[in-house]
């Protein structure tokens, strides 16, 4: 076996969990989010999330570009500023 088949090999093994935790987070939004799932468009017109993108995608994103530790910690910081005391805006994962 050739070395660069062993080191994709193993990046693709790296990836698996962020894979699982994306695929977690497509599946919360395709069902239970007011903002993403088939209810919550009929209930929320104008969408529910008062940041852009919402919360669930906001943490589809970032453990995307930086991986399950620190975007899992981005995630978890940007759902404690999600509150009434919060304006919201425009937030995109760095």
């Amino acid at each position: 076996m050739r070395k660069e088949t062993v080191l994709n090999k193993f990046r693709s093994f790296l990836s698996l969990p962020g894979n699982i935790l994306r695929g977690v987070i497509w599946l919360y939004q395709k069902t239970l989010s007011p903002d993403h799932s088939f209810w919550g468009k009929r209930v929320f017109s104008n969408g529910y999330c008062k940041f852009y993108p919402s919360c669930s995608e906001y943490g589809r994103q970032a453990i995307q570009k930086r991986g399950i530790v620190v975007g899992s910690l981005k995630t978890v910081w940007r759902i404690l500023r999600c509150n009434p005391w919060n304006k919201g805006g425009v937030d995109v994962p760095k």
